[in-house]
């Protein structure tokens, strides 16, 4: 997966050496010199380092986006990283667009954009890694107060001929990490509220709300059911 962040402070110091270590390939936009001279020492050398504004469409271009998976803007300035984020969506259509939010009052305008909120250098990276992890859950929703999220995961389709036909919820409660919860059950045509009685299938599509962090604890208990 390709990757361009625009911003070297320092969540693009921890994120961009993690998603390179994780094969990902990493672009950086920095407009200041003395940033870029930073990055310079603290980057393997495999990550693209731009001295550049990343509002500048040649600046992104440089950087890579055109082939781009993911955009993440990762400034203190609100202004900047919305307008980063519109360029790199609406001009060189990359299907996903991250940028972090100094200022909650902002985050509607940012959703309203279609741009995804987030506020923490984990969040970022738990984003990016579940976009690429087979069987990963996906994040629906970031809590912008607080450390939850809301995921969607996908049980298993393929069951054993010894296998059960389906698993109580109330039987696998307790496997799950703590302050996590199961919320809704869907088959691919009708979504249900879960109980403790509520019987879950090989196929069926589950929303969870857990401690960010702990979603692939969550999946792998789901995962061991049959």
């Amino acid at each position: 997966m390709k990757i361009v962040i625009n911003g070297g402070g320092k969540i693009c110091e921890v994120l961009a050496p993690t998603m390179h270590e994780k094969g990902h390939q990493v672009s950086i936009i920095e407009i200041n010199k003395s940033k870029v001279d930073r990055l310079v020492l603290c980057m393997p050398s495999q990550v693209l380092l731009i001295h550049g504004d990343g509002c500048n469409s040649d600046f992104q271009r440089d950087a890579g986006i055109e082939d781009a998976d993911i955009f993440v803007t990762t400034t203190g300035a609100d202004d900047v990283n919305l307008v980063s984020c519109e360029i790199a969506s609406l001009v060189f259509n990359v299907p996903r667009t991250i940028a972090r939010v100094s200022n909650p009052k902002n985050n509607r305008i940012f959703r309203r954009m279609g741009i995804e909120v987030v506020s923490s250098t984990t969040v970022i990276s738990r984003l990016i890694e579940m976009e690429v992890t087979d069987g990963a859950a996906h994040a629906l929703l970031s809590m912008t107060q607080g450390d939850l999220v809301i995921v969607e995961i996908s049980l298993a389709a393929k069951v054993t001929s010894k296998a059960p036909e389906g698993r109580r919820v109330a039987d696998i409660a307790q496997t799950l990490p703590e302050e996590s919860l199961l919320v809704a059950v869907g088959d691919g045509k009708n979504q249900h509220l879960i109980n403790g009685n509520t019987v879950l299938y090989p196929g069926d599509s589950l929303i969870a709300v857990c401690k960010q962090g702990s979603e692939d604890k969550v999946r792998k208990v789901l995962s061991q059911l049959w």
